[in-house]
């Protein structure tokens, strides 16, 4: 692996943010107004008394953490379509890149996201709701390293669909994280859901994630068992989207698609 490759398309793609509203609306609008909806509505609910003592961390942690799931998971897979659309994906592969390094870049790139939209919105939800994210002291780490791994798996699991069956499919890469969303617990507990639908929360390391963060705000302290629950299950997916990628990936070169992705 080499870093110059990797450098090179991470600062190909942070040239179109430059000069590209669009873009930067998808970093830093979009998460703005999620934070000015969920906060009025905590706001509400402590006025109202229909809310515990921690409604605001509560509710306004889960969509920190969610808002950087959803950034980490649509960073790998938007990198990806880019290309796809401007129909570039076939000069990038005749060079001397390999996959590895493209998926490092787009990795990087997401971390990049990542730390603009969560600054934004962390200093955002401080100077309007009083919510400091830094509540969960060196807990916060642990989590947001879990909560990213898995954005990540998900950015290239709906990447290797769009190899597969194309742009037709692109979709996927804005609302295939909304289909998991009502499993993963962001803003309830698990217990809230029916029990058959249980099971499947509990296969997802974004629930393991969202119920820990909510142990931390009740008791102060880290559930261990939660935390390595989530980082088992990011490895186990990790190492399963990574088969499948490079498989759709030999899949389309085999067949020449590669052109043809559009």
């Amino acid at each position: 692996m080499k870093w110059h490759r990797v450098q090179a398309i991470l600062i190909r793609h942070l040239y179109l943010y430059q000069r590209s509203i669009p873009r930067l609306m998808d970093i830093f609008y979009w998460p703005v107004m999620e934070l000015l909806l969920w906060g009025f509505l905590t706001r509400y609910l402590e006025k109202a008394g229909l809310g515990g003592v921690n409604i605001v961390t509560i509710l306004l942690g889960a969509l920190v953490f969610w808002d950087l799931l959803s950034q980490g998971q649509r960073a790998v897979s938007i990198a990806f379509l880019e290309d796809v659309w401007e129909r570039n994906l076939l000069n990038i592969f005749v060079t001397p890149l390999r996959v590895s390094e493209f998926l490092l870049s787009t990795v990087l790139l997401g971390l990049i996201r990542i730390v603009l939209a969560g600054a934004v919105i962390s200093i955002l939800a401080y100077l309007l709701y009083q919510f400091n994210i830094f509540t969960f002291g060196f807990y916060l780490v642990p989590f947001v390293l879990s909560i990213l791994l898995f954005g990540w798996a998900l950015g290239l699991f709906t990447t290797g669909i769009i190899l597969r069956f194309g742009s037709s499919a692109q979709v996927l890469a804005f609302g295939f994280i909304f289909l998991i969303q009502p499993f993963s617990a962001v803003f309830y507990p698990v217990s809230a859901l029916p029990q058959s639908l249980q099971y499947v929360a509990y296969i997802l390391p974004s629930t393991w994630v969202f119920e820990g963060m909510r142990r931390v705000v009740a008791t102060g302290s880290l559930s261990l068992p939660h935390l390595g629950m989530a980082f088992v299950l990011n490895f186990i997916y990790l190492g399963l989207v990574f088969w499948f990628f490079y498989a759709m990936f030999s899949r389309v070169k085999e067949k020449g698609l590669l052109l043809k992705l559009d």
